[in-house]
């Protein structure tokens, strides 16, 4: 549903765009300027999404040791990246069938499975995908689940349906999930619900543990779970400081561009990785991170 979302949305796009250039050009302006004025157009909406999300995050940020601080040059690279990728991610999510298919069944110890975060679908996993395939990793699967704004545990009931195709194709016991943003959400709760009999280790990225406010900013049922302090989220956590059920890393940005605070990343029960410079879209492309998560997949593999 997301792909078919983005593809109309960007079809309407292009088409009132060129209806208003074909205006204009009627009425004598020159039509270079919207040749060179169409990239402006396409990266519009993600820059004003991004200025939106970090404006919001700003204010209920979580206070940063001065060390961890950037400079003009780095805030800058932080931003730009953040449009960059948040633009181009639409066209990987509309053409993600073509781009991302399950690998041909074999067995495999330890399958990973990449699980997407809200109003996204697995196109968002492409470069992480391909590194971890570079590195090693033969079975590689992800999932898509919906609709998008639905209840946080059926997509984990969509999870547990994943995991046993998985199990099936590669006749592995348990699997190693990667999970971005409210992915990392579901994945916990699907633990809860189903156990930890079928995963090795749990690996977030940018998770909103203990919430985000800008699922204030959006309706749906799964925006208002990821609110701070509500009920869902709540229960969730109640076991936080004991024995997770199975290890999990949590990887999060001290400069998060959609969880605020940003701290909501750091769970009890997790190894906490803190980095530095990266927004939330683009930590899914950070080198930092795809050899963090490179790594902790080869020890769940080595266990």
């Amino acid at each position: 549903m997301t792909a078919f979302l983005l593809f109309i949305a960007l079809v309407a796009g292009v088409a009132a765009y060129v209806a208003w250039a074909l205006h204009w050009i009627s009425h004598g302006a020159a039509a270079w300027w919207f040749v060179v004025g169409a990239p402006i157009a396409y990266f519009a909406p993600a820059f004003v999404l991004v200025t939106l999300w970090f404006a919001l995050t700003w204010i209920w940020r979580t206070p940063r040791p001065p060390e961890t601080r950037l400079g003009f040059a780095s805030t800058l690279r932080l931003y730009v990246t953040e449009i960059w990728t948040v633009a181009a991610s639409w066209l990987l999510m509309v053409l993600h069938r073509f781009l991302i298919r399950d690998p041909v069944p074999a067995p495999a110890q330890r399958p990973v499975l990449l699980v997407h975060g809200v109003l996204v679908n697995d196109g968002v996993w492409l470069s992480l995908r391909r590194f971890l395939a570079s590195n090693g990793g033969t079975a590689i699967y992800t999932i898509n689940y919906g609709p998008p704004l639905a209840d946080i545990e059926w997509f984990a009931e969509q999870l547990h349906t994943r995991i046993d195709e998985i199990r099936a194709a590669t006749g592995a016991e348990r699997v190693v999930l990667v999970a971005h943003s409210m992915g990392g959400l579901v994945a916990r709760a699907y633990l809860r619900r189903f156990g930890a009999g079928r995963v090795a280790k749990l690996i977030t990225i940018g998770a909103p543990h203990h919430g985000s406010m800008l699922a204030w900013t959006f309706p749906g049922t799964c925006l208002a779970q990821m609110r701070p302090d509500n009920a869902w989220l709540t229960d969730l956590n109640r076991d936080e400081k004991s024995a997770a059920p199975v290890p999990i890393t949590s990887i999060w940005s001290r400069h998060d561009s959609m969880v605020a605070p940003q701290a909501s990343s750091v769970l009890g029960n997790a190894e906490n990785i803190a980095l530095v410079g990266i927004a939330h879209n683009a930590l899914l492309g950070d080198r930092r991170v795809t050899e963090i998560v490179a790594s902790e997949v080869a020890k769940a593999r080595a266990t």
